[in-house]
């Protein structure tokens, strides 16, 4: 069975943007309030050491890329769109702005922990290779770098607010690490599964078009 690359990079690029847009909405799980966005967010980490193992770490690192202008054209898009007039009798307006702006700050954050975390999952899931199995890979790398986008994220869009004291921030970080490792737990069945149907991983310089060998 032939599984083709750019099924992965689109649900990668989906798992993203879609992330973004549920990120204002506050969940409770336990003990841990975090962003709606922290639960597909993670299945990304898992999702680039896929592409990863597929194509190698320098076009990994080109879809991260490529990922961050996707996020980059959808926030500038909604803040256009947010913008524009509308009809006085459309009377979701407010909830549609609600949910389509962010503050700049928040937008920033954002891309600023997507990016810094994505390349360093690239890196470790590569250096990694020769290693250790795949899933244990995937499990080391998303360790650290779940570790840092959660860091970065609520560093850059909460740190020096009123209502984010240092506490705070750190149970925010607390929460998204945890949830995201569990994710990440939960999906590592996914590498072996497609390792069975695609050979998956079984040489570093896959073909662009197949994750067979």
């Amino acid at each position: 069975m032939r599984i083709n690359v750019i099924y992965l990079i689109v649900f990668y690029v989906a798992t993203l943007l879609i992330a973004n847009v549920a990120a204002g909405r506050l969940s409770q799980l336990g003990p841990f309030v975090v962003t709606s966005a922290t639960y597909i967010f993670a299945l990304s980490f898992t999702l680039i050491d896929l592409i990863n193992e597929a194509l190698g770490k320098s076009e990994a690192r080109r879809v991260v890329y490529a990922a961050l202008g996707a996020n980059v054209l959808m926030a500038l898009y909604f803040s256009f769109v947010c913008k524009l007039p509308a009809p006085s009798w459309f009377g979701a307006l407010g909830a549609y702005d609600t949910v389509l702006s962010q503050t700049p700050r928040i937008v920033l954050a954002s891309l600023s922990a997507f990016l810094a975390s994505g390349l360093l999952d690239v890196e470790l899931f590569a250096r990694l290779r020769q290693r250790l199995p795949a899933g244990w890979r995937v499990l080391a790398s998303n360790a650290a770098s779940t570790l840092l986008d959660s860091a970065v994220f609520v560093f850059a869009a909460f740190a020096g607010l009123p209502d984010f004291p240092l506490p705070a921030l750190l149970q925010l970080i607390l929460g998204q690490y945890v949830i995201k490792m569990a994710v990440t737990a939960l999906s590592v069945p996914l590498i072996y599964l497609l390792r069975g149907t695609a050979r998956i991983g079984s040489s570093p310089g896959l073909q662009t078009d197949s994750l067979a060998g």
